[in-house]
């Protein structure tokens, strides 16, 4: 094991101690640091944390947060706080590690949300606003973008949840902000987002787990299910009804069981599984809608989304 993952797994699990000795307290704040890549939807981010109880402070020395935490844990208010940060300042780094020791010093739980999107999206929402990335020199705005990327890739490795906002439209982006979210704090347990997609129109990027049901017959083949989504009683019928589906279903079932109180010991707080066939519209849906039904079973804070059921 290399030293940055032992790292990495020596933070998380503080973080998750530190979650455990909070919890039922109701005295320590939640913090949530925003950040991300430019053009990547921290703002919108922002606004939706905002929307939801939050109180959102942009571009916060990372310095300062220790400071901050301190205030909220005297005064006792608010009691969920995000903070924007990005990777502008050149010391931004060893102040921001400083922040988060000091957070776990205090014994307050936090999170990490990163946002991403690929190059081409980031390219197209500068153009859209005329706006100049923040990184980028002599206007050479992909130069800007590979910059801050591999500036922020350790970053990117000590993330709670991270959100690829490419495709998303903003609206979107809030719906998935709002549902992981929402009402739910840090010491909640496991969060898992379920996302069917299809392989023709790309594999998620932000994705801890990939399934492949390609290999289950194809509903799309079938005239009268081929304008059906998957959330049909007859496509699910004819899904199901695969003498494959159920050995896969119950061999992916034990491997669930198997992993995911291994990511529970480790910290992980969020995890983002996404199931995939060739269009996204019936396969991939039947498999994420039973698996949605398995992990809210086990007690699990579950959101579903259907990617690309409105494709053609």
């Amino acid at each position: 094991m290399s030293t940055r993952e032992g790292g990495r797994r020596t933070r998380a699990r503080q973080r998750r101690e530190t979650r455990a000795q909070t919890k039922g307290s109701g005295e320590s704040p939640d913090f949530t640091i925003i950040t991300g890549l430019s053009g990547a939807g921290r703002s919108e981010a922002a606004k939706c944390l905002e929307d939801v109880g939050y109180f959102v402070v942009d571009n916060l020395p990372p310095a300062l947060i220790g400071k901050m935490a301190e205030l909220v844990a005297t005064t006792g208010e608010p009691k969920r706080v995000a903070i924007v940060a990005d990777a502008r300042g050149g010391i931004f780094f060893p102040d921001l590690a400083q922040g988060l020791e000091e957070l776990r010093t205090l014994q307050v739980p936090y999170r990490i949300l990163y946002l991403e999107a690929d190059d081409d999206t980031l390219v197209q929402r500068f153009e859209a606003t005329r706006r100049r990335h923040p990184l980028a020199t002599d206007d050479r705005m992909v130069e800007g973008i590979r910059k801050e990327r591999r500036m922020m890739e350790t970053l990117r490795g000590e993330a709670d949840l991270i959100i690829d906002t490419t495709g998303l439209t903003p609206h979107e982006l809030r719906d998935r902000v709002r549902d992981t979210f929402a009402a739910v704090p840090p010491e909640a347990g496991l969060q898992i987002a379920l996302t069917s997609f299809g392989y023709k129109h790309g594999v998620p990027r932000d994705a801890d787990l990939v399934l492949d049901v390609r290999f289950l017959p194809n509903p799309h083949w079938i005239e009268e299910l081929r304008p059906l989504p998957g959330t049909e009683e007859p496509v699910r019928k004819y899904v199901i009804g695969q003498r494959a589906y159920g050995e896969f279903m119950r061999k992916l079932r034990s491997l669930l069981d198997f992993v995911v109180p291994g990511y529970v010991r480790e910290g992980k707080s969020y995890l983002t599984v996404a199931i995939g066939c060739t269009g996204g519209r019936h396969r991939s849906v039947v498999v994420a809608e039973e698996l949605s039904a398995y992990f809210e079973k086990q007690g699990h804070q579950v959101s579903l989304d259907h990617r690309d059921l409105a494709r053609e």
